[in-house]
């Protein structure tokens, strides 16, 4: 029931999940008579749906605070629950990130070393592709939260990327070594002294993402999220500009004709939907996050999201490398000083 248009879209994107990944299953948490109305649009999907009634849904607007207090019952938690208690290999919502984040750490818990989550994202690179996070689920980050999301950022960069030695960049206001917060530079030294000093880029600036300067992006929530905004804004600004330009003149249609298999290529190739579905780094258990306006197919790729960590057994591979690179306990503490 999350996002700008559920559940219509949630549904519409199942239903496309469904024809790429024909094992499905689905659970569908929300007040059923209205989702049994839309399945009457999707006979398919609704062969392989459950619908688990509630009429609590938890707002947009809502405080994380607010929604621990008051949404037991909502959509949102029992899709949560669900996770937990083995009745679903992951949950996949559009709805509020910050209540999402809060009810899913209460429910999954964190991996062994993992202060807090962060919400991880694949972003296209001149290079190929990086990983970025946290892109919005914790607003500010001490030292110790920049090191672990460095760590969970290297492991998701090497099990889903495909690097053999993922490089780490913090994002910063500079490259230079003296620019930035007072936490940056210190998180730049604690990692210059784990088992991925040799991976450790430095410092990168915005310019460097889009660049494919490095595999992983570190940040907190607060830039993370207005940094992925804006490469999303920007993409549909070029997508404006490009279709104001065809449209000027004939000639200028005619040219488009010639180039227009090129010109979908390059849609493609930036289009968000295609990256849609964000990952909660360091839970116990596999939660993606949708963006709440997407559509249908962006909402479907973030379904396939979730089937990839759960197929591909990424949680295991998570454990095991945090595990390599504080092989006790009390390492990371250590590491930390």
């Amino acid at each position: 029931m999350g996002g700008d248009h559920a559940p219509d879209i949630v549904l519409n994107g199942a239903n496309i999940a469904r024809e790429r990944f024909p094992q499905l299953d689905f659970l569908l948490f929300g007040p059923e008579p209205r989702i049994e109305q839309a399945l009457r649009r999707l006979p398919k999907l609704a062969k392989v749906a459950t619908i688990h009634h509630t009429d609590e849904i938890v707002a947009a607007d809502a405080k994380p605070s607010q929604a621990l207090r008051a949404g037991r019952k909502s959509s949102m938690r029992l899709a949560i629950d669900a996770v937990a208690e083995g009745k679903a290999a992951a949950m996949v919502s559009a709805g509020n990130t910050g209540a999402l984040m809060a009810m899913a750490k209460l429910a999954l818990g964190t991996l062994p070393g993992i202060d807090r989550p962060a919400i991880a994202s694949v972003i296209p690179t001149q290079r190929s592709e990086c990983v970025m996070l946290d892109l919005g689920a914790n607003i500010s980050c001490d030292v110790a939260n920049l090191v672990q999301f460095a760590a969970m950022g290297d492991v998701f960069a090497r099990t889903v990327l495909g690097r053999a030695e993922p490089t780490i960049g913090l994002l910063n206001i500079g490259a230079e070594e003296i620019k930035g917060r007072e936490e940056l530079r210190q998180a730049v030294a604690v990692l210059r002294q784990t088992p991925l000093a040799k991976q450790v880029h430095g410092f990168v600036e915005g310019t460097d993402i889009a660049a494919g300067t490095v595999d992983v992006v570190v940040t907190d929530g607060f830039t993370g999220n207005v940094a992925l905004k804006t490469a999303e804004g920007t993409a549909q600004l070029m997508a404006f500009y490009l279709r104001q330009a065809i449209r000027h003149s004939t000639l200028a249609k005619l040219g488009y004709l010639l180039v227009r298999p090129a010109l979908r290529k390059f849609r493609s190739r930036i289009d968000p939907r295609r990256y849609n579905g964000a990952i909660f780094l360091g839970l116990n258990g596999i939660a993606v996050k949708s963006h709440g306006g997407t559509d249908a197919l962006g909402f479907a790729n973030a379904i396939g999201v979730a089937v990839d960590m759960s197929v591909h057994g990424f949680l295991d591979k998570i454990r095991d490398e945090l595990a390599l690179l504080y092989p006790r306990p009390d390492a990371a503490e250590a590491a930390l000083g």
